[in-house]
């Protein structure tokens, strides 16, 4: 389960290094395939590949419709498949890169299956805009 906010760089290649905490998250659970994407251009998410299957294997069995295929135009538009490089890196796609211009310093954040990235500014910006309350809290029925 990936956890936790790692900052780190997008070198000038586009290509993003794993944080030590998520990398070890995927080298004990996931392998080498991951499906980059994003439902709206601006926020990158990063999903190993056996959870994307998953998010796949459950949209198979939805009936068609105008929900089901704006979500596959967004991410399948935006997504790529992508491995590790030699080094370690993933190579973020291009058009993703270009229209989110999430470059330099980036937060990735882990969300339980998968990772999502973002400046470091417009991350903290996020927070700030909507932050979350102990009403949200309550409504999730967890406790703090």
């Amino acid at each position: 389960m990936f956890r936790g906010n790692h900052p780190t760089k997008i070198d000038g290649s586009g290509r993003l290094k794993l944080p030590v905490d998520h990398r070890e998250v995927v080298d004990a659970q996931y392998g080498s395939d991951f499906f980059i994407t994003s439902l709206d251009g601006k926020v990158i998410e990063i999903w190993p590949m056996k959870e994307w299957e998953q998010i796949e294997a459950q949209l198979a069995e939805k009936d068609a419709s105008e929900e089901k295929a704006a979500f596959l135009e967004a991410v399948n538009y935006w997504g790529q498949v992508v491995k590790f490089d030699s080094a370690g890196r993933l190579l973020l796609p291009q058009d993703l890169r270009e229209h989110s211009g999430v470059t330099g310093d980036v937060a990735v954040v882990g969300l339980q299956r998968y990772l999502q990235v973002r400046s470091k500014d417009e991350q903290q910006a996020q927070l700030v805009a909507k932050p979350v309350t102990l009403a949200d809290v309550a409504r999730l029925g967890i406790r703090k």
